[in-house]
């Protein structure tokens, strides 16, 4: 007879809400990545690969296009291992973006700001657009998280100062 798994701790607290942990590292260790879809004016499907740092809440990357396979995927974060070492893999259960709640909140600022607001014509407009969206993300929106900072100055600051108090 196999072994009973011990219970998983729990997720939600009991009125509902979502229980999201800080990561415990500072120098790039834990990214999230996940997708976004939407559609173009044509009606084509448009689909963004997201990857967020969970302590800094940089966007590392939003790789756009029509469709993304999985060799997509592994050659976006083969390359961002390159450039940013240390960094392991961990899974979430499939069909729980509680589990992933930096990057799902990512994504629903993504949609709010940016996919509802604009219509994209072409593949090449969507890829100049979401680019620029980021680059404003990391560099010029504040979040409350980071006590009004963008993430850009607190990734620089996780770098050069040994991490945040």
């Amino acid at each position: 007879m196999p072994q009973k798994r011990p219970k998983r701790g729990r997720v939600r607290l009991s009125d509902g809400s979502c229980v999201r942990l800080r990561p415990a590292y500072t120098d790039d260790r834990v990214w999230a990545y996940a997708f976004v879809a939407d559609r173009s004016h044509d009606g084509k499907p448009l689909r963004m690969l997201t990857v967020v740092d969970k302590h800094s809440r940089e966007c590392l990357v939003i790789v756009p296009g029509r469709t993304l396979c999985s060799d997509d995927v592994i050659e976006t974060v083969a390359d961002l291992f390159m450039e940013r070492l240390g960094v392991g893999t961990l899974f979430t259960q499939p069909g729980s973006p509680w589990e992933n709640g930096y990057n799902e909140s990512f994504s629903g600022k993504l949609r709010d700001e940016l996919l509802n607001r604009e219509i994209f014509y072409t593949l090449k407009e969507a890829k100049v657009l979401i680019e620029g969206r980021r680059r404003e993300y990391n560099s010029v929106r504040p979040h409350t998280s980071l006590d009004h900072w963008p993430p850009a100055p607190e990734a620089l600051a996780c770098v050069v100062g040994g991490g945040l108090a």
